[in-house]
């Protein structure tokens, strides 16, 4: 793993058969992702991102919170 300011290079994985990714243990480990935890999948044309459901909710809470006020 490489990390340069807070942006991590894990390394490279394989999509298998059933279109499954293993998410590297460091990486998991530096995110919390456990066994169970929900992801949302990200994308656009260049790529994808993967962000656990409960970050992306409180920010989601937040920028509401602030359009309420």
């Amino acid at each position: 793993m490489q990390e340069n300011d807070g942006k991590y290079i894990f390394g490279v994985v394989k999509v298998g058969d059933k279109g499954q990714i293993v998410i590297p243990r460091e990486a998991r480990k530096i995110y919390d992702i456990k066994p169970g935890d929900a992801l949302l999948i990200l994308g656009d044309q260049k790529g994808m991102a993967l962000i656990k459901t409960d970050i992306f909710q409180a920010a989601i809470d937040q920028a509401m919170e602030g359009l309420t006020k």
